[in-house]
């Protein structure tokens, strides 16, 4: 089964080890990864503030230290979501009050990636607040999907799938809390993981109305990569992790897996829905049993509504509240305990079954279109549906904090479709392994 793919530009582990094998330098990657984005981003609009000349000075002065070589990530060319502070660059989220905000150091995740080697270009865009399935705001404008222009990449790190889609570089970072990372992966044709709750730090990914201080990392809401491959996906969370992963034995073949897609909060689009189903049937046909229902699943409709909730509070730190209120300590504690009590349902889910695959969404890359695709109505299968219901897949795994890995599967009229493989908390590297097993069999 094919699915649209744009660039056969290395991945970052290949990057990498091309340059310990001295057929380039990290000055010569970085030189071409902006050399791509010269040439690309005119149409795109992905790479929205650019960091050439400190990217150039550290290419040639890891050039010069032999020791850097052994770093996982040497001299590979990458971006980030602009949300994610880097030292002297701006963090706006998207707003013209705060596009003069520059940071005054870097988030914990690029300091990661920084020791591990990697040279930041520049940062990728965003929606205002991170809190659209576009990535158009009034400081940077709109990125186009790589795959159409006159469609959305997703969001809100739309601006960095569209940037590894296009190949201006190998890998990038974002954040996921209605399906951030997982909906521009799939709109995009890439791979991204939505991780486990509190495995990644998200210290100096704090809004910028926080004046540089530390915040609360926020309930639901994930940081985790992007990449072309499962291999960049796995290393780029290794390398950020805070808990230590183990995986598990089994190889795809042994494991229990149900499948999804139908939910009862919203339907599915056939865009979509034949991709999977597709991709489905290979597997089976390669010798992996699924399941389509399950007694044990929770109850989903109750779950979109409690995410939904949540999500609203979370969102806006309180504001409003059940009642049209800022949302009470007694508010918010009641909704811990439902969120808790849906944990639970699903930990004894997977008791039985070791993933749920899922669409990451119940529709393709979007049309472009003024205003939040939330605020109005989506068409699925001929019919409007109301924008906010299409959050379903994305808080399957969000709202019960699980992780969960986007691969392309499919496509549908020239757009890419991805699948979401779901699986137990903390077993990150084993939706990551499964996920990439799924793609082999299904891509050879």
């Amino acid at each position: 089964m094919a699915y649209p793919t744009l660039t056969d530009n290395p991945g970052a582990i290949e990057l990498a080890e091309a340059m310990r094998r001295g057929e380039m330098s990290p000055l010569d990657a970085v030189e071409a990864a902006i050399a791509r984005i010269e040439r690309l981003d005119a149409h795109i609009n992905a790479v929205v503030v650019t960091d050439f000349d400190r990217a150039r000075d550290r290419a040639k002065a890891m050039t010069d230290d032999r020791s850097a070589r052994e770093r996982p990530l040497f001299g590979v060319p990458m971006t980030i979501k602009e949300s994610f502070d880097i030292e002297g660059l701006p963090t706006s989220w998207g707003h013209e009050a705060y596009a003069d905000n520059i940071a005054s150091r870097d988030s914990r995740v690029v300091s990661q990636l920084k020791a591990a080697g990697a040279i930041f270009l520049g940062k990728t865009n965003v929606p205002p607040d991170l809190a659209d399935w576009q990535s158009n705001n009034p400081v940077y404008g709109r990125t186009n999907n790589p795959h159409d222009h006159e469609r959305s990449p997703g969001g809100s790190s739309g601006g960095s799938a569209a940037a590894v889609a296009s190949g201006m570089v190998p890998c990038e970072y974002g954040t996921d809390i209605g399906g951030s990372v997982r909906v521009p992966a799939h709109f995009c044709g890439v791979w991204g993981h939505k991780t486990s709750w509190g495995l990644i730090s998200k210290q100096g990914h704090d809004h910028p109305s926080m004046s540089g201080g530390d915040a609360h990392d926020g309930a639901l809401s994930i940081a985790g990569p992007l990449a072309r491959n499962a291999a960049d996906l796995r290393l780029l969370l290794q390398l950020t992790q805070t808990v230590p992963l183990r995986r598990m034995e089994k190889t795809l073949r042994d494991c229990r897996i149900l499948l999804l897609t139908e939910h009862p909060s919203c339907p599915t689009d056939t865009s979509v829905q034949a991709p999977i189903e597709a991709a489905a049937a290979t597997l089976e046909g390669a010798g992996i049993s699924i399941d389509r229902k399950s007694e044990l699943l929770p109850d989903l409709a109750q779950q979109q509504a409690e995410y939904m909730r949540m999500l609203n509070v979370a969102m806006a730190r309180g504001m409003p509240g059940p009642n049209g209120e800022r949302a009470s300590a007694t508010d918010w504690f009641d909704m811990l305990d439902a969120q808790t009590r849906n944990e639970n349902a699903w930990h004894t889910l997977f008791d039985n079954y070791d993933f749920v695959l899922a669409p990451p969404a119940p529709v393709l890359a979007v049309p472009h279109r003024d205003g939040r695709v939330f605020d109005g109505t989506m068409t699925i299968n001929g019919a409007e549906q109301p924008g906010g219901a299409a959050l379903c897949w994305a808080g399957l795994a969000t709202y019960p904090n699980l992780p969960a890995t986007v691969l392309p599967v499919g496509e549908s009229g020239g757009l890419p479709c991805g699948l979401q493989v779901i699986s137990r908390r903390w077993a990150d590297l084993d939706c990551i392994a499964a996920a990439e097993a799924i793609g082999t069999i299904i891509h050879g």
